[in-house]
């Protein structure tokens, strides 16, 4: 059944109260003389009245009530937990159905557009990094790879004191050609584009219990995810941020690093540290809020469960609404 406007129900409502008064007014007008039938009328209009207000108030307020509780859902509404939408009653005005529906054709298309900018962003900045990278390969690390055949070409010729100092020199320079190419894989992860994301995250696992002496251990579940270059980068990134805050703030003594395709692609990184209270404002301070947008932006979902002395997890779902 088509819903009737809420006008064409006020201007109904009134238009019959308006024709029965007139009706009842005219039958009573010739006897007005006498004081009883004026009496009579003019309660009877009264009443009328009364009436009209009364029914309108009612109908108004029994018609508006879809727009309160579409007011209340725009405002509950957050875009960090998309797939919310309004609904409305079967029985509510055509006014307020179209306004729901234009409502939720604007959530989903803000949505939409935000996935969509938010993918271009990741592969601008996936590209300023790898730009970056390479910068650092090519012109940094050969300049130092020069300053080191030259300190080697040098200590031929210097006197036997100096020697140690040059070595010393050599030393300090062979580092930072080490933290030159650690940086730039960290930047841009050469094994993501070479052999795809399960290789990647083994290597940036293996890698990075070599480097802390954390023992760190990745297990994988299912087939090899079917994912967008853009939602491997989430996920690698999500995992070496992960790893880092490890390093940084829990103490822990062990990580493990799960990957599981079965249903929706999922990663879980699980430290045994000291762990943290969520909503105490930790959040920040682990970048909890930058994995999270990053998740956001490629239709993820984020979730971090922790308590004070029992761990942290990170828990990231791909395709979840």
């Amino acid at each position: 059944m088509r819903s009737r406007s809420l006008l064409n129900q006020v201007l109904a409502v009134n238009t019959a109260l308006v024709t029965v008064t007139a009706f009842v007014a005219a039958m009573l007008a010739p006897d007005q003389a006498g004081g009883l039938a004026s009496i009579q009328r003019d309660v009877l209009i009264g009443v009328a009245v009364v009436a009209a207000v009364l029914l309108n108030t009612l109908l108004l307020r029994h018609r508006l009530r879809p727009l309160e509780h579409l007011a209340e859902t725009m405002e509950r509404i957050d875009l960090a937990s998309p797939g919310q939408r309004a609904t409305v009653d079967e029985r509510a005005t055509s006014e307020t159905q179209r306004l729901t529906a234009a409502f939720n054709k604007m959530v989903a298309r803000i949505e939409q557009e935000r996935v969509e900018g938010g993918r271009a962003v990741i592969r601008a900045q996936e590209e300023e990094r790898a730009r970056i990278a390479q910068d650092l390969h090519d012109e940094v690390n050969q300049a130092l790879t020069a300053i080191l055949l030259r300190l080697q070409a040098a200590a031929l010729d210097v006197p036997p004191g100096l020697r140690s100092e040059l070595k010393e020199i050599q030393t300090l320079a062979t580092q930072a050609m080490e933290e030159l190419l650690t940086l730039a894989r960290t930047l841009r992860p050469t094994a993501l584009d070479d052999h795809g994301l399960v290789p990647a995250l083994a290597s940036q696992v293996a890698n990075f219990g070599e480097r802390t002496g954390i023992r760190t251990t990745f297990h994988r579940h299912g087939d090899t995810p079917e994912l967008s270059d853009e939602e491997q980068l989430v996920l690698y990134r999500v995992a070496q941020e992960s790893l880092s805050n490890v390093v940084q703030h829990s103490g822990a003594s062990t990580v493990r690093v799960e990957l599981s395709s079965v249903g929706r692609t999922t990663l879980r990184v699980r430290d045994d540290g000291c762990g943290f209270a969520p909503r105490s404002g930790s959040g920040g301070r682990l970048g909890v809020s930058g994995m999270r947008e990053r998740a956001l932006l490629v239709g993820g979902r984020l979730n971090v469960f922790s308590a004070p002395g029992e761990g942290t997890t990170i828990e990231l779902t791909m395709g979840a609404s």
